[in-house]
């Protein structure tokens, strides 16, 4: 009997570690991430917290680097909110549809990536040869890798559609950016995102963009989003609102207050970029701070067109769970 009794406890230790009121969120890196800042800098998920009844409200963050690893640390139960681009969101849901079900919860914003070579002779995706090496977050996964492996495919037909994988190499943001803006080392290419991108252009005067975003998905859309288990969001309506309210409060607050908006991500990320450039950024007509996703199904459809998910979407609803904010998704 005892026996049973501690074995029934143990069992049910993961149970009580996902109750309500408590809820763990992977970032990366960037500006991207700006939202999450905000967020965690103003304890805006605590104060909603309160205000669905959870004055207790636990707050972790986990930094990650990845597509692969932010969804390996979700499925394994290491996080409860994932925060990648749409190419990972994609893969896990695709993955896990029928079982975890695992779909979108918010977008983080629109937001252009431009992939950035210090090669002179590289001025199209055509020109990439075999001794370039493009830096992504995750080969083949990365948001940043499926953009490229579209603008493959439309230059050079869907069956090719992975033909610069091969020169691709795993970096995260920051080491490709000081890798480009040093030189001497193997890479000579970066897809990055703000304030990455827009550094290595400063930094070196050979930098130059050979693609943007924009261009291969046919306008503004949102690269960066985030996503959580079925049961997660079932099992923790209270907390999962409080997140939900604390991202479209922290939204309001960038697109009011550029200024604090970026003195937060300095001070969050313990960063040294420039703050001019950091504010030119955030006031970039291009980007835009919200919630609701856009633009993500011409990504969707590519990668059920070449077999990369099984499951094919009929819209973003499929793979973004049906919440009020993602109404008017895209």
């Amino acid at each position: 009997m005892l026996r049973r009794l501690a074995f029934t406890y143990l069992v049910a230790l993961p149970l009580l570690a996902q109750a309500e009121g408590r809820i763990r969120i992977a970032e990366q890196f960037g500006i991207v991430y700006l939202l999450l800042d905000v967020a965690k800098d103003q304890q805006l998920i605590q104060k909603h917290g309160k205000a669905q009844g959870l004055p207790e409200l636990q707050v972790e963050f986990v930094e990650l680097s990845g597509g692969a690893a932010v969804n390996e640390a979700l499925l394994s139960g290491g996080i409860d909110i994932a925060g990648a681009g749409v190419g990972p969101l994609l893969t896990i849901w695709d993955r896990t549809h029928g079982k975890q079900n695992v779909r979108g919860v918010a977008s983080l914003g629109n937001f252009p990536y431009y992939l950035v070579s210090t090669n002179p002779a590289v001025k199209g995706i055509a020109d990439f040869g075999d001794k370039d090496r493009i830096a992504t977050p995750a080969v083949g996964v990365s948001v940043q890798s499926r953009i490229l492996q579209l603008a493959s495919a439309k230059l050079w037909g869907d069956a090719q559609f992975n033909r610069l994988d091969r020169l691709q190499v795993a970096l995260p943001h920051p080491e490709a950016t000081a890798a480009l803006i040093k030189g001497g080392t193997e890479i000579s290419a970066h897809f990055g995102n703000p304030p990455f991108q827009e550094q290595v252009l400063a930094g070196n005067p050979a930098a130059h963009i050979v693609l943007k975003s924009y261009d291969v998905l046919g306008g503004p859309a949102s690269a960066t989003v985030l996503y959580a288990t079925e049961k997660f969001r079932k099992d923790n309506p209270k907390t999962y609102k409080a997140f939900i309210d604390a991202l479209s409060e922290a939204a309001r607050l960038v697109k009011a207050d550029p200024e604090k908006a970026a003195d937060i991500y300095l001070r969050t990320n313990k960063s040294k970029v420039d703050r001019a450039l950091l504010l030119k950024v955030i006031r970039n007509p291009e980007v835009d701070f919200k919630v609701t996703p856009e633009n993500t199904y011409p990504l969707a459809e590519f990668m059920h067109r070449v077999g990369a998910i099984k499951n094919r979407p009929a819209s973003v609803k499929d793979y973004f769970f049906d919440d009020a904010h993602i109404a008017n998704g895209s």
